[in-house]
């Protein structure tokens, strides 16, 4: 059977838009995912980091900058010839965004190290460890009634977390783990250290949040609880894009060398111990 002119234009046409789309496709994938590696950010003389400002990580104590990933920022200065550029970011969705985008080249922040983002992107080696615990308010700053101690007490109750916090997966599996709800808010304009804030002030009754990070808050918090834990120990690393595996190995070289070294156990000390 022929087929028409108008047919065959017809087609045609549409073979043309399917390959326009297919190089529409090609050229966004190439703008989110940005070919970038240690080679090229050698010839540009700077490695980008982005971190969080928070009380254990980066924060400002009177006229000086401190913090443990500040520190270690730091002392990678010291082993590379690079110029480090640093920025801060709140959000770790917009980080990651901003890193596969290309505007970073490393998410040096406390990172659990989860299958979930091992997917997508690279981890370093780890950096420390951590766990995950319940913020809520003590006894007597909460109309006598007595913290959470089982997990099984956490069926229909609402934890806060940050907008796309590591931690939303730990809770969905506590909550298969129980074989209850456990509902969960991912709060958008906020990070873990606020939420603890809104926890102490009553505004909210829990929030997930990293030990280190409320042991810390805790000592000018006095209204807050976080000795029930939700997970279990985890290994927390920074992160790179998943096309850099020069850089990462460059990370890995210096996180391996560092950690030996009298300059890292003063670091490690004085923000965790």
């Amino acid at each position: 059977m022929k087929m028409s002119k108008k047919s065959i234009l017809g087609i045609g046409i549409a073979i043309l838009l399917v390959i326009f789309a297919i190089y529409l496709f090609s050229k966004t994938n190439k703008a989110d995912y940005a070919e970038k590696d240690y080679p090229q950010i050698s010839d540009e003389g700077i490695l980008r980091i982005v971190t969080d400002y928070n009380s254990v990580g980066y924060f400002v104590s009177g006229d000086t900058i401190a913090g443990f990933n500040h520190d270690l920022i730091q002392l990678l200065q010291t082993y590379t010839p690079l110029k480090i550029e640093l920025s801060l970011e709140t959000s770790l969705s917009k980080s990651i965004e901003d890193l596969r985008k290309g505007k970073y080249d490393v998410v040096a922040r406390n990172i659990p190290v989860t299958s979930d983002l091992k997917d997508s992107l690279s981890f370093t080696d780890v950096i420390t460890q951590n766990k995950q615990v319940l913020i809520q308010r003590k006894k007597e700053f909460n109309n006598d009634i007595e913290p959470i101690r089982s997990h099984l007490d956490l069926a229909k109750k609402t934890l806060y977390v940050p907008y796309n916090s590591p931690a939303i997966l730990r809770v969905r599996n506590l909550s298969s783990e129980i074989g209850d709800t456990i509902y969960y808010v991912e709060d958008k304009l906020y990070g873990a250290e606020q939420l603890v804030l809104k926890v102490a002030a009553g505004e909210i009754d829990y929030a997930v949040c990293d030990e280190k990070v409320a042991k810390k808050l805790s000592k000018s918090l006095p209204e807050i609880d976080y000795s029930t834990l939700i997970g279990f120990t985890h290994f927390e690393a920074w992160i790179v894009r998943k096309n850099s595996p020069a850089l990462l190995d460059s990370l890995n070289a210096w996180i391996g060398r560092v950690k030996d070294t009298p300059e890292y156990d003063l670091i490690y000390k004085k923000y965790y111990e």
